[in-house]
């Protein structure tokens, strides 16, 4: 594994990086760390099949059969 040194960090950063390691129950190292892996890593690309597969039930195929028109506008401003 690679190390990372940044330098020049606002003591502000520092203090919340602590803090925020502390609440999470972690070293502000482990902290950077998950910070840095949230950011930068990318969640896996899914198929167009398991988007279809995620998207939840709205109603049934009646619900959008097409509708045959008269041909005309309706008249909304009469």
């Amino acid at each position: 594994m690679a190390d990372l040194l940044v330098r020049g960090i606002d003591e502000e950063l520092v203090r919340a990086l602590k803090e925020r390691a502390g609440a999470n129950g972690r070293s502000a190292e482990a902290e950077h760390r998950e910070i840095l892996a949230a950011a930068l890593v990318r969640p896996r690309r899914r198929s167009l099949a398991e988007v279809l597969a995620a998207m939840p039930e709205v109603g049934v195929d009646a619900d959008f059969e097409r509708v045959e028109s008269s041909g005309q506008a309706p008249n909304v401003f009469g």
